[in-house]
């Protein structure tokens, strides 16, 4: 088991000493081992912490999470408590992934350009494999999209571009996933309050349904939904085009 000074732990954590006092104080964590003058945490701590953590960052407060804690030392699971383990871990897709060595994945994408790999890295189709600075591999997180983008640089469009392109969708497609998800939001709340967190039971399994629900209808609607708006665009962007070759046509002519 791993020993932790506080300065340490705040470290691995995330945080900071003044927050790992403050949940101490409010018995989220427990009391650390003293030895003389020097407290000693261990994986525990750091395990809830990583919670709290967690916690803060879905918008919880601290009056849930010690309700969450006081659940869990009666022996229930905190991910059971919330009746959302499943549906709120769950990835809303699951993209073909692929390992692949460093060498490799230049001769794919063309380039070894450290300036277009940070940006691929950022965008979140690929990461590292390993905490080494230099990694000997990567993991390729959507190769369905890396395979479009190769074909798309192969009739000569610049990765470069395609990556701007991705930029611009990734927002894009924020604001979609913000418009969703707070209709959902919204629609969990009504007649409640928001931040509130549904009961064992009755209440934990509406929730449960519906979020399933939530994902598997947001899913085919917003797959539908851009389907359409792309072939709405094609149509208008095609006559705006063919309009503006007719122009240029009647100049020459």
């Amino acid at each position: 088991m791993t020993e932790y000074r506080i300065d340490d732990l705040a470290r691995e954590a995330g945080t900071t000493t003044r927050n790992v006092r403050g949940y101490q104080d409010r018995g989220l964590i427990p009391r650390p081992e003293r030895r003389g003058r020097i407290a000693i945490y261990c994986d525990e701590h750091l395990s809830r912490l990583h919670i709290i953590n967690d916690l803060l960052g879905r918008g919880f407060t601290m009056t849930h999470i010690a309700e969450f804690f006081e659940r869990m030392e009666q022996g229930e699971d905190i991910a059971e408590v919330l009746g959302l383990r499943e549906l709120v871990t769950e990835p809303w897709s699951r993209t073909p992934s692929q390992t692949v060595t460093v060498d490799e994945l230049y001769e794919l994408l063309g380039t070894d350009d450290p300036e277009l790999m940070a940006r691929i890295r950022e965008s979140g189709l690929i990461e590292p494999v390993g905490d080494g600075v230099l990694p000997e591999e990567y993991t390729i997180n959507d190769t369905e999209s890396i395979d479009g983008y190769v074909r798309l640089m192969a009739i000569g469009m610049p990765l470069s571009y395609v990556l701007d392109l991705q930029e611009k969708l990734d927002e894009d497609m924020r604001h979609a996933a913000h418009t969703l998800i707070s209709a959902g939001r919204s629609a969990i709340t009504e007649g409640r309050f928001d931040g509130w967190i549904p009961q064992a039971g009755e209440e934990s399994d509406w929730a449960t349904h519906f979020l399933g629900e939530l994902r598997r209808t947001g899913r085919v609607a917003a797959h539908n939904t851009l389907y359409r708006a792309l072939d709405r665009e094609l149509s208008r962007q095609l006559d705006d085009y063919l309009e503006v070759a007719r122009e240029r046509k009647n100049r020459r002519d």
